[in-house]
């Protein structure tokens, strides 16, 4: 029977020739792989962030071939809806990937991922991004269900419950100047001087209204279809979920995207349509803690930590203090975009 994760890095005598070294977020990545393909997708990935030739502060190696066969009781992890499961054991864990075979191996054994790899690429950054994250857990940082975006130093949070509309939000105020940082998972942290974030390298999905109200995203749809979505009536495309990437620097140009700023505000979106106009209220989490639900994520079986729930008693004790903006009333991207613009702008220029 399988005793430790050593064990199965072990037994697979792979050689990983090919090494793409990166460094998303300050962090000295580097990647190795037995294909060719797979190492030339990671470098597409993680182009916006290359490596400074250091040592790496992570390796992660990814080895492409058939899933390992092991003697294991796996738990089913249901909250991710089954599509995981994993094995604890004493140095690291183990997640298999239900539906692709994809095997994770990480902690202090090392971090590997065997099987199919270059068949299913995304998967295979998301476990690096996962190994990226573990390293902010580790450093303290607080999981935000959030897009960000910034400006020289300063950073905007933009949070709000499913559907509030963050990112279009967020790919708006990229649209008007700003860095986009990320889309759905913000790391946070308590600095000396204030607060700091770090996003996640993967660029935002979005559903074909963002698309129709954001002429940089236009691209992303065929004249027919965008002809086809401007038809439908508005309500009926606010709730349209057919997501699509959208690739920043192709959309917006290069050197747009960043993952560490310090962060200067958390917005929370608690609008919703036809609620009159925009109402904006500076608070804190300390002062509005209904709010904490809006930005709380679950730690899945992905990273060390987890799985567990959010605490929502955590997220008030570390970002208590930190500002924060409620959008309250009817919603308005526009004029919320020019409510943060206007603050993103201050605060990158260091006026009140």
């Amino acid at each position: 029977m399988t005793a430790a994760c050593a064990d199965v890095i072990a037994a697979s005598r792979a050689t990983v020739p090919h090494v793409v070294d990166v460094m998303p977020g300050g962090t000295r990545l580097r990647v190795q792989t037995n294909s060719l393909p797979l190492a030339q997708a990671l470098s597409r990935h993680f182009a916006a962030f290359p490596g400074d030739g250091g040592q790496p502060d992570l390796v992660v190696k990814a080895v492409d071939g058939p899933s390992p066969e092991l003697d294991l009781t796996f738990v089913p992890h249901e909250s991710e809806g089954g599509k995981e499961e994993y094995a604890d054991l004493p140095d690291g864990r183990l997640v298999r990937k239900r539906r692709t075979g994809l095997l994770l191996v990480f902690g202090a054994a090392g971090n590997w991922i065997f099987g199919p790899c270059a068949a299913w690429p995304q998967q295979v950054i998301n476990a690096v991004n996962a190994r990226l994250a573990d390293r902010e857990l580790a450093r303290g940082a607080a999981l935000l269900h959030a897009a960000a975006v910034a400006r020289g130093e300063a950073a905007l949070a933009l949070a709000g419950l499913a559907g509030a509309g963050k990112t279009t939000l967020a790919l708006e105020l990229v649209r008007r100047g700003a860095d986009f940082v990320t889309n759905d998972r913000l790391f946070v942290t308590s600095e000396p001087n204030g607060f700091g974030c770090c996003g996640v390298a993967r660029p935002p999905r979005v559903n074909p209204g963002t698309i129709l109200g954001n002429d940089r995203l236009h691209g992303l749809l065929d004249p027919a279809e965008r002809a086809a979505y401007a038809a439908l009536p508005p309500d009926a495309l606010w709730g349209l979920e057919s997501k699509h990437d959208a690739p920043i620097e192709t959309c917006f140009g290069p050197g747009r995207v960043r993952l560490r700023a310090g962060l200067h505000a958390l917005i929370v979106l608690c609008w919703k349509r036809g609620g009159g106009p925009v109402d904006a209220r500076w608070t804190t989490l300390a002062a509005a803690p209904e709010l904490v639900p809006a930005i709380t994520k679950d730690l899945g079986v992905l990273f060390l930590a987890g799985p567990r729930p959010a605490d929502p008693a955590a997220y008030l004790a570390a970002l208590g203090e930190l500002p924060v903006l409620a959008l309250l009333g009817g919603t308005d991207v526009s004029h919320a975009a020019q409510l943060c613009q206007d603050i993103l702008w201050r605060a990158d220029e260091g006026r009140p």
